[in-house]
């Protein structure tokens, strides 16, 4: 495991570790995705249980529990998350997986109770035992139910932290348990240094794709994602050739979350361009993109972004990817072609 945090995390890390005497019993690490929360969340309790953690709050790694950290068997961590964890950055409930991929992207009660051993036990070192739950909107309705016994009387020394970028999918009363901690989000130059560090070129275009995530950006500058990215937006950027029922067939083969997730930014930068003529997930909207924007109706528009948002609650049930994406591009042929300018 690395023991860096990234660079817009690091005065995050040496404020919480500091104060690791006044920590309370829980904290919530929310924030967007692909900034990296789960990384930071490992590093904070690496050096929490570190013996001598440096003045930037980084831990050591050279001490014992470093060492146990980093291999994996540290006695006072425990690591909660599904059996098979998707990466932070990929939209959810890809299509085509397999029943017991679907049934591992749950924490689940037996999972929660897992813990009671390990909570109610002295702690190895004689000090703080760490429980990190990620992401923590992944817990079913048992299991989060399970945790909040925990949480409501958490033994001495027990810290958990809940990482989550959909805190709003939590338990009011596992959130109200939480001290609430903002996950850092680095600045537009900050991020664009850091990408370009990491070896990338058009830094903006990538970025901007993402929605300001660095860790997102990295992995979306992939060439076959771009140039799949790229032949769908040039699709619904004409939508008077736009064959809807082709594309929903070609959208099928890439995957409904990535449709909808590209139709939602879509129609974000579209309804953006009309009001204000900016975008915020295209660096350099192509002209038919920005001529398209002076003409549909934005009123139109807007209904259309709620049959986005409808579809993307059913991504974590059985559904028909190819009925739903030839209903959603029909009814975005329908609205892109109607040329009545409707600004509200």
């Amino acid at each position: 495991m690395n023991n860096n945090v990234y660079p817009w995390q690091r005065d995050l890390l040496r404020q919480l570790v500091s104060a690791r005497a006044q920590l309370p019993n829980a904290l919530l690490l929310q924030g967007k995705d692909g900034i990296g929360k789960h990384r930071f969340a490992s590093v904070l309790s690496q050096a929490l249980l570190c013996d001598a953690p440096a003045a930037s709050g980084e831990p050591c790694g050279q001490c014992t529990s470093c060492g146990w950290f980093k291999a994996g068997g540290h006695p006072d961590f425990r690591l909660l998350a599904p059996e098979a964890q998707d990466e932070p950055t990929e939209p959810a409930a890809e299509q085509g997986k397999t029943s017991d991929k679907k049934a591992s992207k749950y924490i689940t009660v037996a999972q929660v109770r897992e813990l009671a051993d390990f909570i109610n036990l002295t702690t190895h070192r004689h000090g703080m035992r760490i429980i990190l739950i990620h992401p923590a909107e992944a817990m079913n309705a048992q299991a989060a139910n399970a945790l909040l016994k925990t949480l409501e009387e958490p033994p001495a020394g027990t810290l958990f932290i809940l990482v989550s970028h959909q805190p709003q999918r939590l338990l009011p009363t596992v959130r109200s348990r939480c001290r609430k901690v903002n996950a850092p989000l680095p600045d537009r130059k900050e991020a664009m240094l850091w990408l370009h560090e990491q070896g990338l070129t058009d830094t903006a275009s990538f970025l901007a794709q993402s929605g300001y995530a660095p860790l997102a950006a990295l992995q979306l500058s992939d060439a076959d994602h771009q140039a799949k990215r790229s032949q769908v937006f040039g699709q619904l950027a004409v939508p008077r050739t736009m064959d809807p029922l082709v594309l929903a067939e070609q959208g099928e083969k890439l995957g409904l979350a990535w449709m909808l997730q590209w139709l939602q930014q879509w129609v974000y930068d579209l309804a953006s361009l009309g009001l204000t003529g900016q975008a915020r997930y295209q660096a350099e909207p192509s002209p038919e993109t920005v001529r398209l924007a002076k003409t549909v109706n934005l009123i139109e528009l807007f209904k259309f972004q709620q049959e986005l948002s409808a579809a993307q609650r059913t991504l974590q049930h059985p559904l028909n990817p190819r009925l739903v994406l030839e209903q959603l591009l029909l009814s975005y042929w329908q609205t892109a072609n109607r040329q009545e300018s409707a600004h509200v």
